[in-house]
């Protein structure tokens, strides 16, 4: 007898997202009665007003977040309970993040590359990332990732955006050029039969060097590529799992920041009373 059954990734990735949502939810409840409130009035700019029943007056904090309202803490700073308790919810908001953003990525991958940005892929996968990257990454036996991008000394999230969208369609590029010769194999399956050539070396850099640029700037945006699989994108569970997933990967960096907010509040009160 034939029964339905839900597709694999569905199968997989939707309770484990439920899960996570779950998770979060259970995060934010913990939050209800807490030693800590907010100035409405404040901002990330700027000090909140003093007065006795708003606490000491409070550290300024990065102008980048100057629209979101400013924790406060109390003269003497938080409890010990209160400061292991947001330090654990941290760390668990942390963790829903990786495991979100690691949904995200895996769908992502799994979506169709649209016809437009395959035709739109540079001939040259050297002039896309530049001499001084394609140097590092064809002329060093011991590739590592993360000293080139120190070497790049990245100073916005906008550069390192640009950069791995170049990183991308290089990876991509090189990647067509290896599989010329095998066009109905899969990429796995050309890595195994031309390991050690020039391109599958190229094109493996680049995803390790696009995946290390991603990991050092969380909050970057989407690619020019990952834009394109979600515009094109026909697969309906695919669409589901991706923006749910992105939507959670979201609220939980967010949590993450809210309580580093807090706790960089009360670091700052300690430092100055030790003062």
């Amino acid at each position: 007898m034939m029964i339905s059954r839900l597709r694999s990734d569905i199968d997989i990735n939707l309770p484990a997202l439920i899960k996570l949502d779950a998770l979060l939810i259970e995060i934010l409840d913990s939050f209800q009665e807490t030693e800590f409130w907010y100035d409405e009035q404040g901002s990330m700019s700027r000090n909140s007003r003093s007065g006795s029943f708003r606490g000491a007056p409070q550290p300024q904090r990065k102008e980048e977040k100057w629209w979101l309202p400013l924790p406060c803490v109390p003269a003497g700073g938080l409890s010990e309970t209160a400061k292991k308790h947001l330090r654990q919810k941290r760390d668990s908001a942390n963790q829903i993040h990786k495991a979100a953003m690691a949904i995200n990525s895996s769908i992502l991958s799994d979506m169709t590359i649209p016809h437009s940005y395959v035709s739109s892929l540079p001939k040259s996968g050297r002039t896309s990332v530049g001499d001084t990257i394609y140097r590092s990454m064809i002329s060093t036996s011991r590739f590592s990732a993360e000293y080139l991008l120190d070497c790049l000394d990245i100073s916005s999230e906008h550069e390192a955006l640009e950069l791995a969208d170049r990183i991308e369609a290089s990876m991509y590029t090189w990647r067509q050029k290896a599989c010329s010769n095998y066009p109905k194999s899969s990429w796995e399956t050309v890595k195994e039969k031309m390991e050690g050539d020039k391109n599958v070396v190229l094109a493996e850099r680049a995803e390790i060097l696009l995946f290390s640029l991603k990991q050092r700037f969380p909050e970057l945006a989407q690619t020019t590529l990952d834009t394109s699989k979600i515009q094109y994108n026909k697969d309906v569970g695919q669409a589901i799992l991706e923006s749910y997933s992105r939507v959670l990967e979201g609220l939980a960096y967010n949590i993450v920041g809210w309580i580093e907010d807090v706790l960089f509040v009360e670091t700052s009160m300690t430092n100055q009373q030790e003062c």
